[in-house]
């Protein structure tokens, strides 16, 4: 069985035991219910209209981390105009445990 849950404005397919990186999400709790469920999969496939009525998705947040830096840099010829920035986008690794249709 899996879902497709919507989470950060961006959609993922999970299942039981998958390990995902979702965008930040703030808590102190280890665990975190996603409760916008656009379809399930498996024998039979339900579709939301927008979401699944009375599904959720239960995942135990492992760490807070950051991605990769992305080095942003701005300038203009013949101008001596130039600026050099350094971004790091938070996300948030969770395990799926199970998918309650």
């Amino acid at each position: 069985m899996y879902a497709v849950i919507e989470t950060g404005g961006k959609q993922y397919q999970v299942k039981a035991g998958d390990i995902v990186f979702v965008e930040k999400i703030d808590t102190d709790a280890e665990t975190v219910t996603f409760d916008k469920v656009v379809a399930i999969g498996g024998e039979e496939f339900k579709v939301g209209a927008p979401y699944v009525e009375g599904a959720t998705v239960a995942a135990k947040v492992l760490k807070q981390t950051k991605g990769k830096k992305v080095v942003v840099y701005r300038y203009k010829s013949k101008k001596g105009y130039h600026k050099k920035k350094g971004h790091r986008q938070p996300f948030t690794k969770v395990e799926i445990q199970a998918i309650n249709a």
